[in-house]
């Protein structure tokens, strides 16, 4: 059983996950499973090489586990929390822990293992945003849930461990630091001009248009004005909701059509590189409809973190937001 242990000094929780433990000498730069399709658990065929899954869209009278689908949703095979038990929460003299209840999910986003998100039409990328919003509000229903992360490793340097396209989502018990952090932010430029800070960044770069990367009649990606990393890009609806599954449909399809456009022109220009993508959602618990937006961010793998970051919580960024978005709003695609 996985736990959750909580940092004395920080308060930072940690998760303990002995179902994924490495030995000391496994400890090394992650490199991406190069394994043919011959051997891919992701590949149609092989479904008896994951747990049973627990959605699919599918071909007309396919039957569960067995070839015929679009996109597969199955239970990560070494999840970092588990769905089954109690919180058993608990205290070890100063320190606090309790069970690694949550969820742990692999989004499969299509049966053909050398297609990439960037190489898909814009309807199957819809159909991933899809599932992603359909696993978000299946899992919700269960209340010892507080959170649920979406996210993408696309290539080694990004954490990815299989070459086969796929997302995954984490369901959690807590709200994480990270989190609370950037909604208390909001809440405090709520407190004090009544205004979501997103929508104020939307308006602000969409008149200025010198860090606006692509846009259209509902989604702006842009590179954020003080970016961690080197092309940073932030994804945000234009209309003001604080819940990613919540948004209405032609959302998901504007969505689409720009996270294309925008991995095509990064895969152009930085010569496809490696990324995380991440979906910045509202928790479940307190009431932040006024001053919450969500939004994707996509962190190319450009440069390395190293003790300064650590230490100081300081980035540092070779690349200016402004040179950035000029970039990739130059690609020329055709």
């Amino acid at each position: 059983m996985p736990e959750l242990r909580k940092d004395p000094v920080t308060g930072r929780w940690v998760i303990i996950s002995t179902d994924r433990q490495k030995r000391p000498n496994d400890f090394r730069f992650e490199r991406a499973n190069t394994i043919g399709r011959e051997q891919c658990p992701f590949c149609p065929g092989h479904e008896q090489m994951t747990p049973h899954e627990v959605m699919a869209y599918r071909e007309n009278g396919t039957a569960p586990n067995a070839p015929g689908w679009d996109i597969r949703v199955v239970p990560n095979k070494f999840p970092a929390l588990q769905v089954e038990g109690s919180f058993d929460r608990h205290g070890e003299g100063m320190f606090d822990r309790m069970n690694g209840i949550g969820a742990h999910e692999v989004i499969i986003e299509t049966p053909n293992h050398d297609r990439t998100l960037a190489m898909m039409a814009d309807t199957e990328i819809e159909r991933v945003l899809s599932a992603y919003r359909e696993r978000i509000l299946d899992l919700k229903q269960d209340r010892r849930l507080k959170h649920i992360l979406v996210f993408k490793n696309h290539g080694a340097a990004a954490g990815a461990t299989l070459e086969h396209t796929h997302s995954q989502l984490i369901a959690l018990p807590i709200v994480p630091d990270f989190v609370r952090e950037e909604i208390d932010g909001a809440q405090r430029h709520f407190e004090v001009k009544e205004r979501c800070v997103f929508c104020d960044i939307v308006h602000q770069d969409l008149a200025d248009h010198r860090r606006v990367i692509l846009e259209n009649a509902d989604v702006v990606a842009l590179a954020p004005y003080a970016p961690r990393f080197a092309f940073e890009t932030w994804l945000l609806p234009k209309r003001h909701g604080a819940r990613f599954e919540e948004a209405p449909r032609h959302e998901y399809e504007a969505l689409a059509r720009i996270l294309k456009q925008l991995l095509l022109r990064m895969d152009r220009a930085l010569e496809h590189p490696a990324y995380n993508l991440i979906v910045h959602t509202s928790p479940f618990v307190g009431d932040t409809t006024d001053v919450y937006h969500w939004h994707v961010e996509i962190l190319p793998k450009l440069t390395r973190v190293a003790g300064f970051e650590w230490g100081t919580g300081f980035y540092i960024n070779p690349t200016s937001p402004e040179e950035a978005a000029q970039v990739l709003r130059n690609v020329r695609l055709s």
